[in-house]
């Protein structure tokens, strides 16, 4: 399995609150698969996620 990112560790490179992150994951902002009560976020996801709000 490839490696993934915790919410903790998304917060803390976006420089934004762990809430934050679990508000982009419930509006279907940010892609996670949820294992028990944990969230993993694919670093594909994160990379769609950075381009979708790139600015020219």
């Amino acid at each position: 399995m490839e490696k993934c990112f915790s919410c903790e560790e998304v917060a803390k490179r976006y420089g934004v609150k762990v809430i934050t992150v679990w508000d982009w994951i419930r509006k279907k902002k940010l892609p996670a698969i949820k294992t028990g009560k944990k969230y993993c976020i694919r670093p594909q996801d994160l990379q769609k996620f950075e381009e979708k709000r790139m600015t020219v």
